[in-house]
């Protein structure tokens, strides 16, 4: 393998996150907060040392399959790791295992944390958590691969690397194209929400921060209540509209744009089955709601609309304390940990799209028990489906199912009750956030052991790198000639 390669693209990774530091770094300084210089020292150190990387390795040939894999996954820990060094410097974390468990939870967009009370934090520390949701939400590699369009064939092997999904869409025939314009909407998406947070009176920087957290579907709030704190309704059905919103494949909003025909949402089969799911899991919900406690139609309607699109879309924020609800409710997010958005959003999770394979592959398999000598085949969106397409999803559920069932065991090992055990690992694994029990949505994992932190984190990346990326380092043949 080229070792060059795989060294040169942390180290310009490590220049974005170095300079990311320097917004956090303003914003204490505006506010007065002590822990500037943490941001400073460690943004400074970051961007010298990324620089020297990709200065002295440099990008020599075209990636290959297995160094697109290194490159990406060591990508993603460099940025982690030294994101957790503003918490440790900051004094607002004390081990690195708790530092690097909230970082990789902001760029993964988990929104799962190690702070028990995030009102006391300085505004800088709030901040950058809140920005590595923003900066991991479309991916880091992705934006690497808008800022230096001249990798060419390199982009295109490390995008796919990345990207969310089962299938990678070219929207332009230029992969550096195709990620500017998917940047593009991320920010104009971004920017409109902050502007309407802040029209319904919400801060601006509580609205910068929860803008991020939203179109990035990552869920790490400044407030205990999460959304809850705020009481206007108003703000709550926004927030529900720009989580549904993210969740979707982004590349439609392209297509629609560049038609503008909204019809393309309703034409594509993913998108159908998204909504679908997600009206149909609110109404039991809310119909619950009405039955088992005081609120209101519309608070009941809210609350259940909020709490299906934060877990379905895996971005964690919450309005109500769901653990208090029935047996049924808190069973029916869970479900809705193991679906997640459509492929090509910012969600986590198996995903929508793979979740339509799997149910339209079982109806198929249905058809051929009444008839065995029909010769039949997947179609989405009017398109036949490969078999290696089915036969990778197939395994991917496979994979991802059995990696749940061991780590759940591991954090049972780890002294964490059956239910926290369980949502904890959904929680983490498909980038949602919060669970149930000791890990509930008011609550958080400051609990778990300093070597379940590390493990989780494990599982996070595991899951924002779809597996595949993650495990195949893992594999002795990986690292043959």
């Amino acid at each position: 393998m080229n070792y060059r390669n795989i060294c040169a693209v942390p180290g310009m990774v490590l220049v974005i996150t170095g300079i990311s530091m320097l917004f956090p770094a303003l914003w204490s300084l505006y506010y007065g907060d002590y822990d500037w210089p943490a941001f400073l020292w460690t943004g400074g150190v970051t961007v010298i040392l990324g620089l020297t990387l990709y200065k002295v390795c440099g990008i020599t040939g075209a990636f290959q399959a297995k160094e697109a894999f290194a490159a990406v996954v060591l990508s993603w820990v460099a940025a982690a790791g030294f994101g957790a060094l503003p918490f440790l410097l900051s004094g607002t974390l004390p081990t690195f295992g708790s530092a690097l468990f909230e970082a990789m939870s902001g760029f993964t967009t988990t929104g799962a944390s190690v702070f028990s009370d995030v009102e006391i934090l300085p505004h800088g520390v709030l901040f950058w958590r809140s920005f590595t949701h923003w900066l991991g939400g479309m991916g880091i590699i992705v934006l690497f691969v808008a800022v230096l369009s001249s990798l060419g064939v390199n982009a295109l092997s490390m995008f796919k690397a990345e990207s969310p999904g089962p299938v990678i869409e070219k929207i332009t025939p230029r992969i550096s194209a195709t990620a500017k314009i998917l940047w593009y909407i991320y920010i104009g998406m971004t920017i409109v929400l902050v502007v309407i947070l802040y029209a319904l009176g919400m801060p601006l920087f509580d609205s910068l921060c929860h803008a991020f957290g939203t179109v990035a579907t990552g869920g790490f709030s400044i407030k205990n209540l999460s959304i809850g704190y705020y009481a206007n309704p108003l703000i709550h059905w926004v927030i529900i509209a720009f989580m549904f919103l993210a969740g979707i494949n982004f590349v439609l909003y392209y297509l629609a744009l560049k038609g503008k025909d909204l019809r393309v949402f309703w034409k594509d089969g993913e998108f159908r089955l998204y909504a679908r799911i997600t009206l149909v899991f609110i109404a039991v919900i809310a119909v619950t709601l009405l039955w088992t406690t005081n609120y209101s139609s519309e608070a009941a309607l809210r609350h259940a609309a909020f709490q299906v699109v934060s877990i379905m879309t895996t971005t964690g924020y919450a309005t109500a304390d769901f653990d208090l609800w029935t047996t049924t409710a808190k069973a029916m997010l869970v479900i809705l940990m193991f679906v997640g958005g459509c492929a090509g959003s910012t969600s986590g999770s198996i995903k929508v799209g793979r979740m339509l394979i799997l149910l339209k592959q079982g109806y198929l398999e249905l058809q051929r028990v009444l008839h065995p000598r029909s010769v039949t085949q997947i179609r989405i969106n009017g398109k036949a489906v490969r078999p290696e397409l089915v036969m990778n999803v197939q395994q991917f559920f496979f994979i991802y199912v059995f990696i749940a069932a061991v780590s759940v065991t591991v954090m049972s090992a780890l002294g964490l009750d059956p239910v926290s055990a369980f949502t904890a690992v959904a929680a983490t694994l498909g980038n949602v956030g919060p669970g149930l029990a000791e890990v509930g949505p008011m609550r958080n994992y400051a609990l778990v052991p300093e070597a379940g932190k590390y493990y989780l984190s494990f599982l996070m990346l595991a899951g924002r790198l779809e597996l595949y990326t993650l495990l195949v380092l893992f594999l002795p043949s990986f690292w043959r000639k």
